[in-house]
Order: C-alpha cells, then sequence, then structure tokens
C-alpha cells in the first residue's frame, strides 16, 4: 500500500486535492459538497498519478529510478495500472455529482492529464496540459455557488500550473533526457525552465492581488511573501537533482490559495 501511495506523486496530489477543496470552502459550498469537491479531485489526481508511472515504468527502471516506487519493485506495474483505471472510473460519477457543468470540466482537466501521461509531455507542447487543467481546476471548485465565476480564477489557475510544470521537471531533466523524454523545459534546459517557473508564479500572484476584491493589504502581504520563498528557493535549488524549487512552488501555491480564501466573498458574488 505504501508503495501505491508513492506512485501517485503524494506531494503533488495532496496540493492540488488541498488547493480545490480550500477553493470550494472559500466559495461558500457545505460539508457534503466540500468533501464531494476533495474526493472527486483525489480520484482524478490519483488517477493520471497512476497512469503516469504505469506508462513509465521500462523508462524509469532504465534510467534507474530508486525513487519510483514501480521501479524499485515497491509496488508491481500492474497493481498501479489497475488502480489507475479503477480511480479513473471512480472520478467520473464524483465529478458529476458535483454538476453536470462542473464535472464535465473536471473529467477534461483530468482527460489533458492523461494527454500528458500519454505522450503530450515528450513535446514542446508538454506545457499545455498543465495551463489548461489548472484553468479548470478552481472553475470546478467554485461552479454552482459562484454561477460566473471570475476571470483571475481561471488566469491564475492556468499561470500556477504552467509554473508548477517547469519547476517539477528541474530534478528529473538528465534522467528524462536519457531515456528519450524532451518536454519544453528539457528544450529550454534548467536556467530557463527555472526563470519560466518563476515568471509564471510570479504573475499568479500578481493576478491573485489585482483581480479579486476585499481584504488588498493581506494579500499584498501574502504575495510578498510568495517572492520571497520563490527567492530562496532558487538560491536553494540550484544543487543537481534538488527538489527544492518544486517545494517552494507548493508553499507559493498554499500562499495563493490563501489569497483565494480570503476573497471568498467575492468568488461567491
Amino acid at each position: 500500500m505504501g508503495g501505491l501511495v508513492r506512485a501517485c506523486h503524494p506531494d503533488a496530489c495532496a496540493a492540488v486535492t488541498a488547493v480545490a477543496t480550500l477553493l470550494a470552502v472559500a466559495v461558500g459550498r457545505d460539508a457534503a459538497g466540500t468533501v464531494l469537491v476533495g474526493v472527486a479531485v483525489l480520484t482524478g489526481q490519483f488517477c493520471v498519478g497512476w497512469t503516469n508511472d504505469y506508462l513509465d515504468a521500462n523508462r524509469d527502471v532504465a534510467a534507474k529510478r530508486t525513487d519510483k516506487p514501480v521501479a524499485s519493485g515497491a509496488v508491481g506495474r500492474t497493481t498501479v495500472g489497475g488502480s489507475a483505471l479503477v480511480a479513473g472510473i471512480a472520478c467520473v460519477p464524483l465529478s458529476l455529482a458535483v454538476g453536470p457543468l462542473a464535472g464535465g470540466l473536471h473529467l477534461i482537466a483530468v482527460a489533458l492529464g492523461l494527454a500528458y501521461d500519454v505522450g503530450l509531455k515528450a513535446t514542446v507542447a508538454s506545457v499545455v496540459p498543465y495551463l489548461l487543467s489548472f484553468a479548470l481546476l478552481p472553475v470546478f471548485a467554485v461552479l454552482g455557488p459562484s454561477p460566473h465565476p471570475p476571470w483571475w480564477l481561471p488566469v491564475a489557475g492556468a499561470l500556477l500550473g504552467g509554473g508548477a510544470h517547469f519547476a517539477n521537471v528541474l530534478p528529473d531533466l538528465t534522467e528524462d533526457a536519457a531515456t528519450g523524454v524532451r518536454g519544453l523545459p528539457h528544450r529550454i534546459g534548467a536556467a530557463g525552465s527555472r526563470w519560466a517557473a518563476v515568471v509564471l508564479l510570479l504573475a499568479a500572484s500578481v493576478v491573485l492581488v489585482l483581480g479579486p476584491t476585499g481584504h488588498l493589504a493581506a494579500r499584498v502581504a501574502l504575495a510578498g511573501a510568495s517572492l520571497v520563498v520563490l527567492a530562496a528557493g532558487l538560491v536553494a535549488g540550484r544543487r543537481p537533482g534538488s527538489r527544492v524549487v518544486f517545494q517552494a512552488v507548493l508553499v507559493v501555491a498554499l500562499l495563493d490559495v490563501a489569497q483565494l480564501v480570503l476573497a471568498g466573498s467575492s468568488l461567491a458574488a
């Protein structure tokens, strides 16, 4: 079981699920609706994460990725593939139970994640699934209580997703290149990917300062904290194989979610 949990990339799964759940709270969903949003997003994350490890098993073995549960033998490839299928099937009714339109948008986001797994991650368009799926995710979380989600919500989500993509790939650039994966981050290199992550994430913070209404001083303070965290992450993340930049991205994402929680009244307007 531990290997299966590790195969779903728990840091990323937990962060994305937390974002959606907190947004559901911010927009005023009741307890049942909030739990439903969280579980739907979690099953979608399980499906995408497990599918990725299932498809990458041979590549991870060739690269001697001992941090990957399937490659290290902690869990079988068949088990991971079957779990991905079960999670994907469960995600459909759970998503649609939130609402037909909202659920449909979430399923599109999950499909984009699967498209990344299947092949887009090895192309120049590798960032596109992140941009689009992270734009759709917050809309899924708030649609219903907020019948017309504000423009800044999907824009900030897309910027966060794009930044996360560039940062997440940084520790694995060498291993990925050795096994034939050449997404956009691999093509622009480590330095270019770091700066892409910085620009996208800071842009998300700016959007979340300028877009919502209310609690401006607090949101500006959170944006300033994001700047400090990113700067520290870039300095500490220069070591080869370091995941500090990605961890900084997760912290910045949570800081941005805090801005969204503060702007809950405007989301429900």
